[in-house]
């Protein structure tokens, strides 16, 4: 293999994405002490360039500009410049993506930022062009304009930093308001509360296309999740036309793998038809968690099938032979964004032979294609639909025959290019897999998924340790765990995935290394004075501002998930004073929660379950597993559910209550306890009619 002409510091790094700037003649340092050292001693403004391996334009804009020897020089000589991988790094692109929200009211990938040496921003933007296009300057005239200003306007860019800094620090309060009671009228009531969110939500549902808003469209996986607990609670039939609405374009869509299985990060389009093609982990967890709860309530074979799908995908491309999966698939192969998954019609006739029309009629393959003269497959009809719309007899067996052909052009799409594989995990995402995971077996009751769920916990909990000492834990892991400790939602979705486990296995160690594992953030994490939580640990080495993560992203609020967390392990533990930690962030963030409802849709479940209660479910007797799997294929929002085979003074929900020669099921609130039941049945029964609010 041929030398590459430059090679800097980022060889010596293990993120995929940092290792794609290894050969730039661009002068890159990682994140840490030499750089920002060497911008003090040398009174040089900071470039932190952040992206991450699957980002297109981050692609694009290596190609045009960092690959550019004199771009490249010029930046050597006049900035020290840091390459970031926002997965590894959340906490800083959290701060300077806050900086150029602030500066410019947008954001996104790349995010380019300067900072002056001591770390504050001045001036950021996202793509720059390698000329000027798209009304945006060339990167070469941002730069030569910035070196300029830093020497001839100094004072005035660090007055504009420091007050930009103000601002940063200011964004985690704006939302925060003084904490009383829920009802904030006398005429309201907290149903109220819990309508105003929904209304919000459907100002915004797209009623033709399903989502919410217009291009680009998300997934919206927590706002959809919140219509499915208010329709479980209110029979609000809107509410869950709109989640089956948008499960079903999504599917259909583009967006939806329709030969791999597994869905990419969102539709350029409002329709769900053009995806931007990367496929993160934490979409598809967040999407089969969805997905098996509403298959809980409406059972389709359409969804059994996207769930599987979608397993199966990331078991065979985003699995590490030893657990754990892997973060992302890159939108882009050979340099051409999509070009792994789209396909011409003659390729696929050729390929499929006599079935080969009928495949094309239905995932609506043309001649001409329908994306850049290549065709994106997308079905319009599920297969069902289909059959009666077209008169076929034997549907099982044209269902057959779409298996077979998908499977040949599956073969073949597997000979092609692959897009490249972002091989680090991370803590975070992989416990929204195991619950996922959970969620799947609840659904369709397959051990594997169970399994797989406590394989990967497994490997994580043993994995992740930076020391001989239970916590802390590494935030990623790539052949070993990175040094680099764990921010809140790595702990926070990881206390969620032990007690989904828990809750289907009823092993005893999952809740005490969760009730651990909430002490440790408790003494690490909470900031007294707003009784949240930071989104770094009090042992990381300081940022210019230590942040607080409050709004829903691509993923859910870790402090969100916290409150969550707190509310079921204060039941399960007795421990009253998380209980009432939690109803208190609760009612300080009601108000960013009902203006708000689509960026605080993961607080919105939790305030529902605060207003409604959990459901407490105990079985006591040797039958409470088999009793527990059947209440667990059931959709119960906020539920938690405790089993053994006799009391246990230990934990409350299982204590003095003495199983009689069958096995009884209690349903409980607040610790108090309706007369038991012997069967699901009856239980469910209860559950139904809310008997217990």
């Amino acid at each position: 293999m041929k030398k590459p002409k430059f090679t800097n510091r980022l060889a010596e790094e293990t993120s995929p994405y940092l290792l794609q700037h290894a050969h730039n003649p661009v002068d890159w340092f990682p994140w840490g002490n030499e750089a920002l050292e060497k911008a003090q001693l040398e009174d040089k403004p900071i470039l932190v360039s952040i992206g991450y391996s699957s980002c297109h334009w981050c692609h694009v804009m290596e190609r045009e500009s960092f690959e550019d020897e004199q771009i490249a020089q010029f930046m050597n000589e006049h900035f020290i410049n840091i390459k970031i991988d926002r997965e590894e790094r959340p906490d800083i692109d959290q701060i300077y993506m806050d900086a150029l929200q602030i500066m410019t009211g947008g954001g996104g990938w790349p995010l380019n930022c300067f900072l002056t040496p001591n770390g504050l921003p001045f001036y950021g933007g996202t793509y720059f062009p390698p000329f000027p296009r798209y009304n945006l300057p060339s990167w070469m005239q941002v730069l030569v304009s910035l070196e300029r200003s830093y020497r001839e306007r100094r004072d005035e860019i660090e007055t504009r930093a420091k007050n930009l800094k103000k601002y940063i620090e200011k964004s985690d309060k704006s939302f925060l308001n003084k904490e009383d009671s829920l009802v904030t009228t006398e005429n309201s009531t907290d149903e109220d509360l819990l309508h105003k969110i929904y209304i919000n939500l459907s100002d915004k549902m797209d009623d033709q296309e399903g989502g919410f808003g217009g291009a680009p469209k998300f997934p919206g996986t927590m706002s959809l999740q919140y219509l499915l607990s208010y329709h479980y609670y209110t029979g609000n039939e809107r509410a869950i036309n709109h989640v089956r609405l948008s499960l079903d374009k999504m599917i259909k869509g583009g967006i939806y793998d329709q030969l791999g299985g597994g869905f990419s990060r969102y539709a350029v389009d409002r329709e769900w038809l053009v995806p931007h093609f990367e496929k993160m982990l934490y979409d598809n967890a967040l999407l089969v968690s969805l997905l098996s709860d509403f298959y809980k309530i409406k059972p389709n074979p359409s969804y059994r099938e996207a769930i599987q799908e979608t397993i199966d995908f990331l078991k065979r491309e985003m699995q590490h032979p030893h657990g754990g999966f892997y973060a992302a698939l890159d939108a882009d192969s050979e340099g051409v964004e999509g070009k792994f998954y789209v396909w011409e019609k003659e390729e696929v006739e050729k390929t499929l032979g006599t079935f080969g029309k009928s495949f094309c009629d239905f995932y609506n393959i043309t001649t001409s294609g329908n994306w850049e003269g290549k065709n994106i497959l997308n079905r319009t009809l599920f297969v069902e639909a289909y059959c009666n719309e077209n008169q076929i007899e034997n549907c099982n067996y044209f269902k057959s025959e779409l298996t077979k052909a998908k499977d040949k052009l599956l073969q073949l799409r597997a000979k092609r290019i692959r897009p490249e594989l972002d091989d680090k995990i991370l803590l975070s995402w992989n416990a929204l897999m195991i619950s996922a995971l959970v969620r799947a077996y609840e659904a369709l009751n397959d051990p594997e998924y169970l399994q797989l769920a406590k394989n990967t916990l497994d490997f994580l909990l043993k994995n992740f340790q930076l020391g001989e000492e239970e916590f802390p834990l590494g935030h990623s892991y790539k052949n070993r765990v990175n040094p680099q400790p764990g921010f809140l939602e790595d702990y926070a979705y990881l206390v969620q995935a032990l007690l989904d486990v828990y809750f289907n296995t009823f092993d005893l160690q999952l809740l005490s290394c969760a009730e651990r594992c909430i002490e440790y953030v408790f003494e690490e994490f909470y900031d007294e004075t707003s009784g949240l939580f930071f989104y770094t640990s009090k042992s990381q080495k300081a940022l210019i501002v230590r942040k607080k993560e409050i709004y829903d992203t691509a993923i859910p609020s870790g402090n969100a998930i916290m409150v969550k967390n707190l509310q079921q392990m204060g039941v399960l533990s007795n421990r009253s004073e998380w209980s009432e930690r939690a109803s208190k962030n609760l009612k300080q963030m009601k108000g960013a929660i009902t203006a708000y409802s689509t960026t605080f849709s993961q607080w919105a479940i939790s305030l529902q379950d605060l207003i409604k209660g959990l459901p407490e479910i105990a079985i006591l007797g040797k039958n409470f597993k088999t009793l527990a799997k059947e209440i667990n294929q059931e959709f119960i929002p906020g539920k938690i559910i405790m089993g053994h085979d006799s009391a246990l003074e230990t934990y409350p929900l299982l204590n003095r209550k003495t199983p009689a020669d069958k096995t009884l099921i209690f349903l409980c609130h607040h610790y108090s306890c309706q007369l038991p039941v012997d069967t699901s049945e009856d239980l469910l029964k209860r559950l139904r009619n809310k008997t217990y609010l």
